[in-house]
């Protein structure tokens, strides 16, 4: 029996071994399939390589190793895409394998367990909240329905900055990224829940823990890179991220039991989602069976006026910075401005599509400064062949479309700042041609082009119809960014604005 006892046990250890040594040999084997990249160090990876604009960093590396790269930050493998090619693979060859988030912690907390638009895996309740997006929320009947609201915003800012000009209000300089991120979220809440974050106090609140929200999605945060410390918190990014989630969670309870009890009302967004959830609105058979919950309103309150703030605010900043830098496209602009709208009058939505300078401007801008030069993290669902090379499940997916849209074998001078190059008005937002990709593309492009877009052209027509703007005397431009899911200047721009127009048009 004894003897019997013994090989058995003999059995189990040398079978347990066999499976080891083949389990090693085959993630081995799938390793060296993985695409190229430099020699990593223990624990920390490649961490060492990195710079503090990631973005930059990483297109180097790819000049060396090339435009599908593989480089592990602390224990999270990931695999970097830095050719039009490669994001095509990746975005539209196999959208569905690489559809799926990498959730950072920050992100899992504020968006109450990744369930937003942005986070949330791509499956059924997913595609039925992108639908409410693109059908109720940024469908053209949607936005023409907001156009006053909107209006009456850009009014506003434009008389504040006119004031503030004619009073001498800070020497007259403008911080033109605070007065363009107050409009946007001033027109995001109004079109949410129908108050002012400027006039409500609901509306104060929201600005200030934004401002917070924004500044904690940048940080690196040492928990993403390596898990198993993620009980520890050690940089205290959880603990801070927590309680301004709470502080958003308290807020919108607040809101819906305001609107549940019938103390406020409104043909809104949150209206929309409460409606969903109660089961009001009806629901086509694909998603007929998702019901709602309170979770996935918050949810989705947040995602859509986050979204709507800092990447259009950034975009707005990063035109200005341009066109000081080149005052004779500035003039330009000014020149269509006045051709179309003329000086009689403010420049309304209505007049964009007829400034085709200025759109293609912002396309411009959209290429030297994509809001989101990584764009967000992908993970990839299962184990997939790309460009020859094993994606492994699980592995992290960045597309590097500010590598991309600099690529000097496509773009004459990548580094100018030249608009010419939309004259033509060819090339799109829509996410088919892969050297220019400003909001993705595939599946899970970005759900807002319309309102986004929309909103820079307003605000960028508004502040160049309405102002000359110049750099206050003896300063210079400080084009350095500032790395983070949404890429800032690193120093915030100052201009002074000249009124241009009468008085009576403020």
């Amino acid at each position: 029996m004894d003897s019997t006892c013994s090989i058995s046990i003999w059995y189990y250890c040398a079978s347990g071994a066999i499976a080891l040594i083949v389990g090693l040999i085959i993630n081995g084997y799938k390793r060296r399939r993985l695409p190229p990249g430099p020699l990593a160090l223990p624990l920390l990876g490649h961490l060492h390589l990195l710079e503090a604009n990631v973005h930059d960093g990483l297109g180097k590396l790819s000049d060396k190793y090339g435009p599908l790269m593989t480089l592990n930050f602390g224990m999270k493998t990931t695999v970097v895409a830095s050719s039009s090619v490669m994001a095509k693979e990746i975005l539209k060859d196999h959208d569905l394998d690489f559809a799926n988030r990498s959730v950072p912690v920050v992100a899992r907390c504020i968006a109450y367990d990744a369930s937003d638009i942005l986070w949330s895996p791509c499956g059924p309740r997913w595609r039925l909240l992108r639908k409410i997006c693109v059908k109720e929320l940024f469908s053209s009947k949607s936005l023409e329905a907001m156009h006053d609201i909107r209006r009456l915003e850009f009014r506003r800012t434009v008389r504040g900055i006119y004031k503030d000009s004619v009073k001498g209000v800070n020497s007259g300089r403008v911080e033109v990224a605070a007065r363009a991120i107050m409009t946007s979220l001033n027109v995001a809440t109004c079109m949410m829940w129908s108050k002012n974050s400027d006039t409500s106090a609901e509306g104060k609140e929201f600005k200030t823990m934004m401002g917070e929200l924004v500044y904690l999605l940048g940080l690196p945060n040492v928990s993403d890179l390596f898990s198993f410390l993620e009980f520890l918190d050690l940089q205290g990014v959880y603990r801070r991220t927590r309680k301004v989630f709470v502080r958003f969670d308290k807020l919108f309870d607040s809101m819906i039991e305001e609107r549940l009890s019938g103390r406020s009302s409104g043909s809104d967004f949150l209206q929309l989602m409460l409606d969903l959830a109660k089961g009001v609105v009806h629901r086509d058979d694909e998603t007929e069976s998702i019901q709602l919950t309170m979770k996935d309103v918050k949810a989705m309150l947040l995602a859509m006026v986050g979204g709507a703030t800092d990447t259009t605010s950034s975009t707005v900043e990063w035109a200005m910075a341009e066109l000081l830098q080149r005052p004779e496209i500035l003039k330009r602009a000014q020149k269509e401005l006045k051709e179309v709208v003329g000086l009689h009058q403010a420049v309304e939505e209505s007049h964009i599509p007829q400034l085709h300078y200025l759109q293609a401007i912002v396309k411009e801008v959209l290429r030297l400064h994509p809001a989101a030069p990584l764009l967000v993290p992908r993970c990839a669902a299962k184990s997939v062949d790309i460009g020859g090379y094993l994606i492994p499940k699980g592995t992290q997916v960045l597309v590097n479309v500010w590598k991309i849209q600099r690529n000097p074998q496509v773009w004459k001078d990548p580094l100018v700042f030249d608009p010419e190059r939309f004259v033509d008005g060819k090339m799109g937002y829509n996410g088919r041609d892969f050297d220019y990709l400003p909001f993705g593309s595939g599946r899970r492009i970005c759900a807002g082009i319309s309102m986004g877009a929309l909103i820079i052209h307003y605000t960028l027509a508004s502040f160049l119809h309405s102002f000359d703007w110049e750099l206050p005397a003896g300063e210079k431009l400080d084009m350095r960014e500032q790395y983070g899911l949404v890429v800032h200047k690193a120093v915030p721009l100052v201009a002074l604005a000249k009124p241009r127009l009468g008085s009576h048009l403020y």
